[in-house]
């Protein structure tokens, strides 16, 4: 995933990072590079619940 604050809210990376790591955020592949890639439809199902509680 590439860090796009407008689709995360204004998080920041960091944040998200511990999201992931508490279970709070969509799993992601770790590329050989050592970045990480999340499947969009990932991404927009966890997104959407989130959108709509706001």
């Amino acid at each position: 995933m590439r860090h796009r604050p407008d689709e995360l809210g204004g998080v920041s990376r960091r944040t998200f990072y511990r999201w992931r790591e508490i279970g709070k955020a969509p799993e992601g592949i770790r590329l050989p590079n050592g970045e990480l890639r999340i499947y969009r439809s990932d991404l927009n199902a966890w997104l959407e619940p989130l959108r709509s509680a706001a």
